[in-house]
């Protein structure tokens, strides 16, 4: 099939990052703002946004946990209250320090020496601290626990090197955060709220992931233990795509979260935090994307099913717009995954093959065209959007009389979100090698004429302290990171390739975004 014209002009053999880019603008999804690191989130990609919110947020609450909003300026001794936490994010800390500008005299504006503020405000880069406050307040007894929190909110971590979705100086997330009796119990609940991102990302998005706990360097700032679930980018890299904390009692004796135990004495609680952001997206994007555009999973699709009519501007549109309308009515009527389907009747003008491309582009589940011949014969023209192409080049369209369409059309949306699944993750398992023993093999692995090497799986010793920052600084002369050490991981057999020791257990090591 070398002579399909596809619909982009970066394909991601050639320049995966400018791909990635080109797929944003394509199928117009966010834009720059004129702000460094800020993007302006365009209606489609908020839409996926807003479906990811929805059914995370029915997950979270599944789990007993209230929504809650947070004041997005933190007083600056909040953080310095804990100091391991302050240091993990002072670089990127955006800093209020006035209250009102004036004129200078020269028709700019500067602020007022006189409107200094008391206290400098910090920009929320996440809301361990000010929370912790809230949870000192509201916590007395042991009856009030645990306490289980969420808010949705934006933060601004202040970015050097940018991209769309993946890194910028704001970002939209939801932040939970929970306080415990115990720390059997909040570990309990750190691992729970893991599993909701793997559900998530597994059955929302259909992204495979890899859940496992981080090294201790890359642990939260504050935390005594991070999970995160990891996946597999196609062109070999890795995504960070949630993370949950066990925070132990460190931010609980910074800010006096405290309560009376049974017996009456004072106790401190042991506290979780964990979240996922837009990054979510970039995931998506750079998972199921092709040379095409887009191909969004139907569970998180704004609309599942686009109806194109092919108006020519005549009297016969009429009866064509009626003829897609029933169509359009009857599949509003079917449901997929527990909801009823989301469709589209696009009667915007203009014509049929640059409005198909448009939402090919954009990577709506099922395209369906109908035209006069079509309505004459009772039937629609449909492309499912994960597979495109015929064998003989072009569009894969198929014609099923129309009402037969509206009860094929469910079942369709659920086979297109497991193949997108299914071929995620046999990318993911074929690019991850797991024989290599040596530091030499590692080298080779990700040598500099490899285009995607994909991950290793490597057993070690979880080194500590210097020994570990040591394995850091080996990491990264080869420009590679430790993911994460997978759950429930086959049982080593050897030694650390970096330490020579006796293994403790097995990691992946990859490059990452």
């Amino acid at each position: 099939m070398s002579n399909i014209r596809h619909a982009l002009t970066v394909k991601r053999s050639d320049d995966f990052a400018q791909w990635y880019q080109e797929v944003i603008s394509a199928a117009d999804m966010a834009e720059e703002s004129g702000v460094r690191g800020c993007m302006v989130i365009k209606p489609w990609g908020y839409g996926i946004w807003e479906r990811i919110q929805r059914l995370l947020d029915q997950r979270i609450k599944d789990t007993g946990h209230d929504n809650c909003y947070f004041p997005i300026f933190i007083p600056l001794s909040n953080f310095e209250r804990e100091a391991e936490h302050v240091d993990g994010f002072a670089k990127e800390m955006a800093v209020v320090t006035h209250h009102r500008l004036i004129a200078d005299g020269s028709g700019k504006l500067i602020p007022d020496p006189e409107a200094k503020l008391e206290e400098p405000l910090v920009v929320r880069p996440t809301s361990e601290t000010i929370i912790g406050d809230a949870m000192a307040r509201w916590i007395q007894s042991w009856r009030d626990l645990p306490l289980l929190t969420n808010q949705w909110a934006n933060v601004v971590r202040w970015e050097m090197r940018t991209r769309m979705f993946l890194r910028t100086s704001e970002f939209l997330w939801q932040e939970g955060h929970t306080a415990h009796a115990d720390e059997a119990e909040a570990k309990e609940h750190t691992l729970r709220m893991l599993e909701v991102y793997r559900a998530c990302a597994e059955e929302d998005l259909a992204l495979p992931v890899i859940a496992g706990e981080k090294p201790e360097n890359e642990r939260f700032p504050g935390a005594v233990e991070t999970w995160s679930i990891e996946a597999m980018m196609q062109d070999g890299k890795a995504l960070q795509a949630g993370t949950s904390h066990y925070l132990g009692t460190n931010f609980s004796e910074a800010a006096g979260i405290r309560y009376q135990d049974k017996e009456g004495g004072q106790q401190l609680c042991h506290t979780t935090s964990w979240g996922v952001s837009t990054r979510m997206i970039g995931g998506v994007i750079m998972t199921h994307g092709d040379d095409d555009g887009l191909r969004v999973p139907p569970t998180i699709a704004p609309w599942q099913v686009v109806i194109l009519p092919m108006l020519r501007d005549k009297p016969e549109d009429e009866a064509l717009l009626a003829y897609c309308e029933e169509l359009r009515a009857a599949l509003a009527q079917k449901t997929a995954f527990g909801e009823r389907l989301r469709v589209l009747l696009d009667k915007k003008p203009g014509k049929a093959a640059a409005k198909r491309w448009d939402w090919v582009r954009k990577g709506a589940p099922v395209i369906i065209e109908v035209g006069g011949r079509d309505m004459e014969g009772g039937v629609v023209s449909m492309l499912r959007r994960d597979a495109l192409w015929a064998d003989s080049g072009k569009p894969d369209f198929h014609s099923p009389e129309k009402m037969a369409a509206a009860e094929q059309i469910p079942s369709l949306l659920e086979e297109i979100q497991a193949s997108l699944f299914n071929e995620a993750q046999e990318r993911r398992d074929r690019n991850i090698e797991r024989g290599i023993t040596t530091m030499e093999q590692l080298s080779e692995f990700y040598a500099e004429d490899k285009a995607q090497p994909g991950w290793a799986e490597v057993q070690w010793s979880k080194p500590t302290g210097d020994d570990l920052e040591a394995v850091v600084e080996q990491l990264k002369a080869l420009k590679l990171t430790i993911r994460n050490v997978p759950m429930n991981g086959e049982p080593v057999d050897g030694t650390c390739i970096f330490t020579g020791q006796p293994a403790i257990e097995r990691i992946y090591v990859a490059k990452a975004y």
